[in-house]
């Protein structure tokens, strides 16, 4: 199940194979040394830096996404004919004062009959 090949090795072989690697790196540095140049190889154990956009390329790459949303919303809204918003419904005193004599007559009965059966 395992295909990993490091788990087949014993203890003693992963001593040995990490001195190895650990030799190598020393004679890289060493080489680079003499070279004058930096290490040739990178460490594998680090992983590469996160790459960075330049402000400018950031700000190309915003104007160029504005103008894509800009066309998407032309495209989406069709031209429909301004319509007046239609007016907003008003309530007369008169059925105002239904409304609220008729919520009291409820109130009023409910409170009645839980004073009915509170007494019982």
């Amino acid at each position: 199940m395992n295909n990993n090949p490091l788990a087949k090795l014993s203890v003693q072989q992963l001593k040995r194979a990490l001195e190895i690697r650990q030799a190598i790196a020393n004679l890289e540095t060493e080489l680079g040394q003499l070279l004058g140049a930096e290490q040739s190889v990178a460490d594998p154990a680090q992983p590469p830096g996160k790459r960075k956009r330049s402000a400018a390329a950031k700000a190309r790459m915003s104007a160029a996404q504005k103008a894509r949303w800009a066309d998407l919303k032309k495209a989406a809204a069709p031209e429909k004919a301004t319509q007046p918003p239609k007016k907003k419904l008003k309530m007369s005193a008169e059925a105002r004062a239904r409304i609220t004599a008729g919520t009291k007559a409820r109130w009023a009965r409910y409170n009645a009959e839980k004073k009915k059966q509170a007494a019982a």
